[in-house]
């Protein structure tokens, strides 16, 4: 069985956001709970809980935006 790219879902304070997503989209993340599921033997996650592990897991292994988070200034030294 092949690994999946996302670990287990990470119980943090959530910040609470309003999206829309395609229904092809939710399809598919309620396919890849379900796949968590089997890997795990866990019941399935929320599907709405493991968009943001996927977000961070993307932004994580996107090479221009870790060189663009690397170059940037922090926000208490911009002048605002």
């Amino acid at each position: 069985m092949s690994k999946l790219k996302l670990p287990a879902v990470n119980h943090e304070k959530p910040v609470k956001l309003t999206i829309e997503l395609p229904g092809t989209v939710h399809s598919n993340l309620i396919a890849y709970a379900e796949a968590i599921s089997r890997e795990t033997g866990q019941p399935a996650p929320d599907p709405a809980k493991i968009i943001a592990p996927m977000i961070e897991r993307f932004m994580a292994t996107d090479r221009a935006f870790r060189r663009i988070q690397k170059n940037k200034v922090p926000l208490r030294e911009r002048n605002l």
